[in-house]
């Protein structure tokens, strides 16, 4: 190593607890030596693999691959959390040279030739299921990966894959760009009627926080509803917020349309160099559906029933309204008829979840019911940035599972959404326990004052939680398959399943608490918002399908010259989907899915409702066997929670059901029966 890497974090485990990362002693210039001999010591790894003269076995080979690559791990789990989470101008530069650089080294190891020849001769014969599950997974990767293309078009592949993630990176970091330029200042209080008091301190924080000399700013989340058009009582500015919110990405310096185009283009040319007719015919053949056609099949009826009830719920907003629905008045009059039929203002519950009792008295809460976990937080170690927080995680025996870190706030280096990932992941083979991070993007109050939120960023963060319990709780010999390395279309699941203890009695009455008077939610209000539940999921599912099935179009694309006009394609797409709503956009549109464009999603987007029959199934079957019980927690995190991916997840859940996967519950939480 060099002068710089002789000193460099990266070169060796961490010695603080659970091998978290060093953050203190981590510096920008520290990354790129880092990935530089981490690909230099696995190259050297997998040369020793093959060139070993001893015959090909499980151990030499197999063994020696899963333990390859260590200074990679560690700077790439940490690079790429950064560039999500605190994405500065440096970090973005080096981003912009690491993406290809990681990508040609992917390909230099999947495309070996010997290397695959030495995991082909390794003998299955004899193997314990799970190792055996080990190599033919490796062989997959391999044969997905082009290792058996001819030079020519190995060659294309390599050029292909590098140029796909300098072109995502330069996507994924123009919609971050993109949502802080379109934030909507406004100067005139008058037109914020209706945003509450808390609100308007934290959006006239926003605003001096970005440059201006006052005012308030409203900044936008990713996904195309925005939650001040729940409030905002001036039709001009809720129009201003969703013009600003949809045409991310469409115009101007920032426009993406045409990087998303020749993604997709470039994806449907390796689908066919590969031997697949498109894009997601490729994706799907590493998920738990089937097939393509299955997934459509799944989808269609699901639309026709979302549309039908969306145009029922338009009627019943318009008739209110007294004027025809437009896309910025949806959520507005939304609210106005959930209040008017169930009596539930969404908005005014937001005093009552106060962030740090959400999570401490709520998400914690809930898992220590559920699971018998404890959770201490670790002031002595520090995270990447000064709003991260750590804690460790304790089992019901005492003994240590983990560090989980929780960055909840919202900031212009950090891209939008919110997500789950590893620092660590647990593994026998390498006596390494789970390191995770939650990211939210909840709106920084003003110093002194408390982060109050939406009832969908309380949803958010149960949601993100399930995602931390199942990199947590995996108990795996091999890093391959520990905790989230999953399917795409299952990886969701645990964590969909973690948002039903939100209304759960004995966890809601332990953090919905006022946050001045400490006073618990008004008698009836959890019952209101069961009942309240129905209301919007013709909108809620019309939206959701329009993102999932314009993913599908861009990935169902035959290889040829990239799309000449996107926004056409996209309206062509929703059209024969039977979406093309004016007043129910898809939850994303093309400029800014950075799910599918940056985010590992492509062709996969339809995962969540997928995910949704297993998660909807296994929430009757703990409402069935006694809800928030021990003996529930357990049997869900060894039967399924705990095995990663070294079971077929399908088998992991007939494990813990007892059969397979009913749609009836599905069907009937979101209307659609």
């Amino acid at each position: 190593m060099t002068q710089e890497n002789s000193t460099n974090p990266f070169r060796e485990a961490s010695t603080l607890v659970h091998r978290l990362p060093d953050f203190s002693a981590i510096r920008d210039s520290h990354y790129e030596p880092a990935f530089e001999a981490g690909f230099a010591q696995q190259l050297a790894e997998i040369a020793a693999i093959t060139a070993n003269p001893e015959p090909a076995s499980f151990e030499n080979t197999v063994l020696a691959m899963e333990r390859s690559g260590a200074i990679l791990e560690r700077a790439a789990n940490v690079f790429f959390n950064v560039a999500a989470a605190d994405a500065t101008d440096a970090i973005q530069d080096i981003e912009r040279r690491i993406a290809p650089a990681l990508t040609a080294h992917s390909d230099a190891v999947l495309m070996n030739a010997a290397l695959h020849q030495r995991f082909l001769a390794v003998p299955a014969a004899g193997l314990e299921p799970v190792a055996a599950r080990l190599l033919e997974e490796y062989l997959k990767d391999f044969a997905l990966a082009g290792v058996g293309l001819a030079g020519p078009e190995q060659d294309r592949l390599r050029a292909i894959n590098t140029e796909l993630a300098g072109l995502g990176t330069e996507f994924s970091q123009a919609v971050m760009h993109n949502g802080n330029e379109a934030a909507l200042h406004v100067s005139d209080a008058a037109e914020l009627a209706g945003l509450g008091s808390d609100d308007l301190a934290t959006a006239a924080a926003a605003a001096l926080a970005a440059g201006h000399d006052g005012g308030w700013l409203l900044t936008l989340i990713l996904p195309t509803a925005q939650p001040a058009l729940e409030v905002l009582e001036n039709r001009d500015t809720r129009r201003r917020l969703h013009e600003a919110s949809v045409g991310r990405g469409d115009a101007g310096a920032g426009r993406t349309l045409e990087l998303a185009a020749a993604m997709a283009a470039l994806r449907a040319e390796k689908a066919a160099l590969l031997g697949f007719p498109c894009e997601a015919a490729r994706a799907i053949e590493r998920q738990t559906a089937p097939s393509l056609e299955a997934v459509h099949q799944m989808l269609a009826p699901i639309t026709r029933a979302a549309v039908r009830n969306a145009g029922v719920e338009a009627e019943r907003l318009a008739a209110t309204a007294g004027h025809k629905i437009e896309a910025w008045d949806w959520a507005y009059w939304s609210e106005r008829v959930r209040r008017e039929e169930y009596g539930v203002d969404l908005a005014a519950l937001r005093p009552w979840f106060e962030l740090e009792s959400v999570l401490v008295n709520g998400v914690f809460h809930a898992a220590s019911r559920l699971y018998g976990l404890s959770f201490t937080e670790r002031t002595d170690l520090a995270g990447y940035h000064p709003d991260v927080r750590v804690w460790e995680v304790f089992n019901g025996d005492g003994t240590t599972l983990g560090l989980f870190l929780g960055d909840y706030f919202t900031r212009d280096t950090k891209r939008g959404g919110a997500w789950m990932n590893s620092f660590v992941e647990q593994s026998h083979l390498l006596e390494t326990r789970a390191v995770v991070v939650n990211n939210l993007n909840i709106p920084k109050p003003p110093p002194g004052e408390p982060a109050l939120l939406s009832y969908d960023e309380v949803v958010t963060c149960f949601h993100e939680f399930g995602h931390a319990l199942h990199g947590l709780f995996s108990n795996v010999e091999y890093p391959k398959f520990s905790g989230t390395n999953v399917p795409r279309d299952f990886v969701e699941y645990p964590s969909q399943v973690n948002e039903m203890w939100i209304l759960w009695p004995e966890v809601l009455a332990s953090y919905a608490r006022h946050h001045l008077t400490g006073e618990p939610l008004p008698e009836g209000t959890a019952e209101k918002l069961q009942a309240a539940s129905l209301w919007g999921q013709g909108f809620t599912t019309t939206e959701y399908l329009g993102a999932a099935l314009l993913d599908l179009a861009w990935h169902e694309l035959e290889p040829g010259p990239a799309v000449a006009d996107p926004l056409a394609f996209e309206a062509a797409a929703l059209a024969r989907a039977g979406l093309e709503l004016e007043a129910v956009p898809p939850r994303y549109r093309t400029g800014y899915f950075n799910h599918i464009f940056a985010g590992g999603y492509a062709a996969g987007y339809y995962s969540y409702i997928w995910s949704e029959v297993l998660d909807a199934d296994t929430v009757a079957w703990f409402k069935a066997n006694g809800g928030l019980d021990r003996s529930n927690g357990e049997h869900f995190r060894s039967r399924l929670l705990s095995r990663g991916y070294s079971v077929d997840p399908l088998e992991a859940f007939r494990s813990f059901a007892g059969r397979d996967a009913r749609t009836e519950p599905l069907l009937e939480r979101r209307g659609l029966a």
